[in-house]
């Protein structure tokens, strides 16, 4: 995690509002944590992501609650540690996953879910009673959970294929789309997070000195696996999204937009770990997303605005990013509607 990561105001306001009475208590615990209570009143100010794991792991200690309090039953001090103990004794990473979603529907009473595989789709399916749902903020803050220690099992980010939740959008969305997928659906029959399903079949690998070392950093190392917001590769990305792919510069002229040369461009991107191709994959990929959930748009279609030169490209390139094919990861979209 690099110390410039940053988390929105919006984020600490919602876990204060879950977790302390009083105003004051408020103010309180965030002087402790090294972040400035005046900060609650600029809509669009941002805190270090260490300070706010430093506020996490505050209010988990003086709740003995490592999930905020946001359900009747307490995830106790330690649940993490005996989640990641017992699901890293799994041989692969689908019965690993199986594991934490069994401990968490156990120790939770409003969120049980189970691990759904359909072809090339994965799905985690929270199963809510009829009319019930939960705040986006305590779903997204179990989704980091789960999301978090996956990854952590399989030793590499997962990617997200799309979230859909029950409750409807909060005011605040961008630090979600950042952390989790751009495609977030809302006031959707049911809550779930969609991937590609060959990750589940990686082998869990992990030593009690790798646990020892996740758990020292957590919950930082699994609350922040993304660049800040104002990156240059979130900028490209929002510039390559206000075009048709067909329009979308080369890198030299990316760079001239952006006032640099290729090779600042180029050497800031690396920085980030990032390539300009990459970003332009990234793009197509969230765009073809959103449009595979509109059951009117073909493929065909996708495929011209995507800049393909076919519909078989286009399948072949979205198998790449995605690990399933567009019929299948439309069918399955189009199934929860």
């Amino acid at each position: 995690m690099l110390n410039k990561d940053t988390i929105s105001i919006q984020l600490v306001r919602e876990a204060l509002l879950q977790s302390c009475a009083s105003v004051s208590g408020m103010h309180e615990v965030l002087q402790k944590v090294g972040i400035n209570p005046a900060l609650l009143d600029e809509p669009n100010a941002r805190v270090p992501a260490i300070a706010y794991a430093r506020m996490w792991r505050l209010l988990a200690r003086r709740l003995d609650d490592e999930f905020f309090g946001m359900d009747p039953r307490k995830l106790r001090a330690g649940s993490l540690e005996f989640m990641c103990r017992s699901a890293m004794a799994q041989p692969t990473l689908a019965q690993g996953v199986e594991s934490v979603l069994g401990f968490l529907s156990l120790m939770l009473e409003r969120l049980p879910a189970r691990l759904v595989r359909q072809q090339s789709v994965a799905e985690i399916v929270v199963h809510e009673p009829e009319g019930q749902s939960s705040r986006a903020f305590t779903y997204f803050a179990y989704w980091m959970i789960v999301h978090g220690v996956a990854c952590w099992l399989a030793g590499r980010r997962i990617p997200i294929l799309a979230i859909e939740l029950r409750c409807a959008q909060p005011d605040y969305c961008g630090d979600y789309e950042v952390m989790f997928s751009d495609n977030l659906r809302f006031d959707r029959p049911r809550t779930r997070m969609i991937f590609a399903a060959d990750y589940l079949d990686a082998p869990i690998k992990r030593s009690a000195e790798e646990l020892r070392r996740f758990l020292a950093q957590a919950p930082a190392n699994i609350l922040v696996k993304y660049r800040d917001p104002q990156s240059l590769a979130s900028q490209i990305k929002q510039a390559l999204r206000h075009l048709p792919a067909d329009l979308w510069p080369e890198t030299q002229g990316m760079a001239q937009s952006l006032c640099m040369s290729a090779s600042t461009l180029r050497r800031r991107l690396a920085e980030e770990g990032q390539t300009y191709q990459g970003l332009k994959d990234g793009v197509r990929k969230e765009l073809a997303i959103g449009w595979l959930a509109e059951p009117d748009r073909s493929f065909a279609d996708i495929a011209l605005r995507l800049g393909f030169a076919d519909t078989s490209s286009f399948y072949k390139a979205f198998r790449k990013w995605s690990g399933t094919n567009p019929g299948h990861y439309r069918s399955l979209i189009l199934s929860g509607s």
